[in-house]
């Protein structure tokens, strides 16, 4: 998988997470972990999966704090350089589950 450009790199707000989640890939659940999340996608550590090229995964995780849990889709946009870990961009998301998202970062942005 090539690294994305600059230009292609997400510029929404992060905010630190440390969840575990399910990430289906063809149809299997893994467990993951992710380590920040923004309104357009998450940071995805691979813990126990087989190693594979595919990009277009599924995700089930709960923000902390909160009790529903969200589902969508995803692609996986960049490998990370150091870390066993990649860039997922969310490609399918429920608009209930779209506003969670928003409203937990803007709950926890690191600034007062």
């Amino acid at each position: 998988m090539m690294p994305i450009s600059p230009d292609e790199q997400r510029v929404d707000f992060r905010v630190p997470v440390d969840i575990l989640l399910n990430k289906y890939i063809k149809g299997r659940p893994y467990i993951a972990r992710a380590s920040n999340v923004s309104r357009r996608g998450l940071l995805v550590h691979r813990l126990f999966e087989p190693d594979n090229m595919e990009q277009s995964i599924g995700l089930q995780f709960q923000l902390p704090g909160t009790e529903r849990v969200i589902t969508c889709a995803g692609r996986v946009i960049y490998e990370h350089r150091w870390l066993p870990a990649n860039g997922v961009e969310f490609t399918h998301i429920a608009p209930e589950h779209q506003q969670l998202l928003d409203d937990y970062i803007m709950d926890n942005l690191p600034w007062p």
